[in-house]
């Protein structure tokens, strides 16, 4: 059985569920080559995909309520677009099929992504983000549910204006720092939450929340605007405590589950654990901002709708879910681009980081959600003390207190940091060990935390595999690992790839599936 679940609006994207297991997931900003786009996701998926898939999709849905007005699947259209053609197609495949379209509730779709990709049986779920519409009519930036089996059920829907702390981050994102929070940028909330690391929460205590004040504060100085930022983290923190711990007491549970864009805080979500120890499992989607309303949608309808059982992951439910290219794919693109290129090993690869080089890495099905999770990395030496300051302003062209992501064997974690987590899609920051955290200066960031990726060999084979060679290599257990891009979305096709390496100092660009390596040489400037 097929579904099709899709997002409209920004952060669009659909899925495809083949018997309740994704097989592809796409973001049109992957394709656009702009940050959040406004776009039609039920366009992209029949654009995307060949018609003989479409011909046997038995379900859609869209994980967004009211975002198509008016309402009424002979009529409808995202916000900014109109394709009614589209509408007409899916409409005939539905008729055929005997099959029927859902329009679901916007953080319910959230909470299904969270609990159905999770492997918790039953759970708590928290959604968190800048607002959505419920099928109830009430715009809610903060719902609670409860999942048992494959089913959720909401326990509360708080309006959105009793409530918004996704809200107040876009809010200071762009009227204190003058940053962006949509396209063609994309949000940069993610930047105000590595300067909080810098700052002194108690310089603005006080008057933190007179916004017209703090624009002049953070005009005045760099520091200021770290005081501004960390008042702003510790204001996140205190009240994401409260709300967990509310309804941990109201409705008990050893596992929690999160979703929205807040839960893109990993800091914050790092520190569920040690604020309520009784929790076995915190989780957070890989796509846990609007891109996955596609998936949580779909598996909604899957599980709750359509009443199937729970599927259990292999260690995780993989992000992994992008368009695989093959080996003609990658060669037709590099000689279109007339770029030299060699066959080598993953050992060949390695000996160059153990010589100080930053390599991109292009392999298989791009990552779903925002963080390169080994398939469109850039990768380097954690043990180099320059190597955070090069990349930032020789690849990234980005702020230099912005911090890279530890890559490290699931099985070390406890060697290495002060908590034994599981953060598969880098969604938790937790400070290292103070007695080794000066062997991978580069990755720590500056207050001794991180924001870690975990990594299994059932969630990517090659990249623990080269991992664990590195460890063989250099004594550590972790690689710097940071998206593969510069200032726009992570790479897509091996075009992209080609693109981004040839205009930034990346060293070397490793299409690690068929083993073909390009250096950065005259000929290839």
């Amino acid at each position: 059985m097929k579904i099709l679940g899709f997002q409209s609006g920004h952060d669009v994207s659909y899925t495809l569920l083949e018997n309740g297991v994704p097989s592809i997931h796409e973001e049109l900003e992957r394709f656009s080559r702009e940050k959040e786009p406004l776009g039609d996701g039920l366009k992209m998926a029949l654009d995307r995909l060949p018609a003989s898939i479409i011909n046997d999709v038995d379900y859609f849905c869209l994980g967004n309520y009211g975002m198509y007005q008016p309402a009424g699947i002979n009529k409808w259209g995202p916000r900014g677009c109109y394709f009614q053609q589209y509408v007409d197609t899916m409409n005939t495949v539905l008729q055929k099929n005997n099959g029927k379209f859902f329009e679901l509730g916007h953080h319910k779709s959230h909470a299904s992504n969270a609990f159905f990709s999770s492997n918790c049986e039953n759970a708590l779920i928290i959604t968190m983000d800048g607002g959505g519409g419920e099928e109830n009519g009430v715009v809610s930036a903060f719902t609670v549910w409860e999942g048992r089996g494959n089913k959720i059920y909401p326990i509360d829907i708080i309006p959105i204006n009793q409530f918004n702390l996704g809200g107040l981050w876009n809010k200071y994102t762009a009227q204190v720092f003058g940053l962006s929070i949509g396209a063609p940028k994309g949000s940069q909330v993610g930047t105000v939450m590595g300067m909080a690391a810098l700052g002194n929460p108690d310089t603005f205590k006080e008057n933190w929340r007179n916004i017209n004040l703090m624009k002049a504060k953070a005009n005045e100085s760099e520091q200021n605007q770290f005081d501004i930022a960390a008042i702003l983290q510790q204001y996140t923190e205190t009240i994401i405590r409260e709300k967990i711990g509310h309804y941990l007491k109201l409705y008990p549970n050893q596992n929690l589950c999160l979703s929205g864009g807040v839960a893109l805080n990993c800091v914050a979500i790092g520190k569920i654990s040690t604020w309520y120890p009784e929790l076995k499992t915190v989780y957070v989607d890989p796509v846990p901002y609007d891109g996955g309303l596609s998936l949580g949608s779909a598996r909604y309808v899957w599980h709750h709708i359509l009443d199937n059982p729970r599927i259990q992951w292999t260690d995780n439910a993989s992000s992994y879910l992008g368009a695989e290219y093959t080996k003609d794919d990658i060669e037709s693109a590099l000689n279109r681009s007339d770029i030299q290129y060699q066959k080598v090993s993953d050992d060949d690869v390695l000996k160059l980081l153990d010589d100080q080089k930053i390599i991109s890495i292009f392999n298989k099905g791009s990552e779903s959600g925002r963080r390169a999770l080994g398939n469109r990395s850039i990768i380097a030496d954690p043990r180099s003390s320059k190597m955070k300051d090069m990349i930032n302003e020789k690849v990234k062209h980005r702020q230099w207190f912005r911090p890279f992501a530890p890559s490290i064997l699931r099985e070390q974690v406890t060697n290495w940091f002060v908590q034994d987590v599981n953060s598969p899609y880098m969604d938790k920051v937790i400070h290292f060990k103070d007695e080794v955290k000066h062997k991978v200066p580069a990755v720590v960031h500056f207050d001794g935390s991180a924001r870690l990726q975990t990594v299994t060999k059932n969630d990517n084979e090659w990249y623990y595999n080269f991992i664990k060679k590195w460890f063989e290599v250099s004594g550590v257990p972790i690689l710097l690992n940071t998206s593969f891009n510069d200032r726009e979305p992570i790479v897509e096709t091996p075009e992209h790839a080609i693109n981004c390496f040839i205009g930034t100092n990346i060293d070397y660009l490793y299409f690690s599936d068929v083993q073909l390596l390009v250096e950065k040489n005259k000929n290839n400037d």
